[in-house]
């Protein structure tokens, strides 16, 4: 088996992403490849997006999503959008269905090149998030961080959207607090025994809000879909904002629309094609090709 394969450096909403197109393989990426090629400054990444043959019929590809710590994710939207530009224009479809470890995902690229997907049902349980004890209510859970008369955050609402996400509301501009420092203390809290990503929210009115996130295995990001997505729905369910809401990101606007008529969740945004190359998925060693880099999709 030869020991490089194609992938792409790509971005979502500067989600820093790798697509590694696994295809005709049986192997996987593996934790030390992952590392070693968040370790190198031109491959450092969010997540990557492993591309491989299709487990279930009517399916156009299994996604195993790796995180820059070698630890495996169960979803990334921002990285799904950028699987679905790839395989584009590849392939000239549209409309996608993807299998991962959380379920199925589906995505449409439309005219004006932003892409939908499909984040399906946000999950509110405790035990379904998980959390390491019984809430009957999580749209506000006991936890905080600073003193426990004046706590710096305090009282998240909690969601699943396939993975763990607490969002903290806060008052003041999401730059203010020092989410380096707090995001990782949150993330591996015992209430968490899955860990989870960590966001700071400020809503600006019923239909807008600004949020930062700490994602889990991954750290400080410039955006994380699902975690856009659990915001949103945090939102409406606390009864901040309405259900179809603007989530301003660091790297900008995500459109999420929470749908009454089937609880699932709709996210659309771009998604951008960088550079391409080879990589080893067992070392990460990897080589970048030499017409990578010009304008527009490429196919992988």
């Amino acid at each position: 088996m030869a020991d490089q394969v194609q992938f792409a450096r790509m971005n979502g909403l500067g989600n820093k992403i790798l697509v590694v197109d696994m295809r005709g393989r049986k192997d996987r990426v593996t934790p030390a490849a992952a590392i070693a090629l968040n370790a190198d400054p031109a491959t450092q990444f969010d997540q990557i997006m492993a591309i491989h043959d299709p487990k279930a019929a009517g399916t156009d590809a299994w996604i195993d999503i790796v995180n820059s710590d070698g630890s495996m994710a169960q979803a990334c939207g921002n990285g799904t959008r950028c699987v679905v530009q790839a395989l584009a224009a590849e392939t000239g479809k549209k409309v996608f269905l993807f299998h991962t470890v959380a379920g199925l995902l589906e995505a449409k690229e439309h005219d004006d090149g932003t892409i939908s997907v499909d984040m399906g049902s946000p999950r509110f349980g405790w035990n379904e998030i998980p959390l390491a004890e019984e809430f009957h209510d999580t749209r506000r859970i006991e936890l905080q961080i600073g003193p426990i008369d004046d706590p710096v955050l305090h009282s998240p609402s909690v969601a699943s959207m396939g993975n763990p996400h607490a969002i903290f509301w806060v008052e003041n501009d999401v730059w203010s607090y020092d989410l380096d420092r707090f995001g990782p203390l949150l993330e591996n809290h015992p209430i968490f025994p899955e860990r989870a990503n960590i966001s700071i929210a400020h809503v600006r009115s019923r239909t807008e809000m600004d949020l930062r996130t700490w994602e889990r295995g991954a750290g400080l990001t410039l955006a994380c879909g699902s975690a856009a997505c659990a915001a949103a729905v945090s939102g409406a369910r606390t009864g901040r904002t309405e259900r179809t809401v603007t989530v301003n990101v660091p790297g900008g606007p995500l459109l999420i629309e929470w749908r009454n008529a089937d609880n699932h969740v709709i996210m659309t945004g771009p998604a951008e094609w960088e550079w391409s190359g080879t990589v080893d998925p067992a070392s990460g060693a990897f080589q970048r090709d030499e017409t990578s880099g010009e304008s527009g999709a490429r196919a992988l």
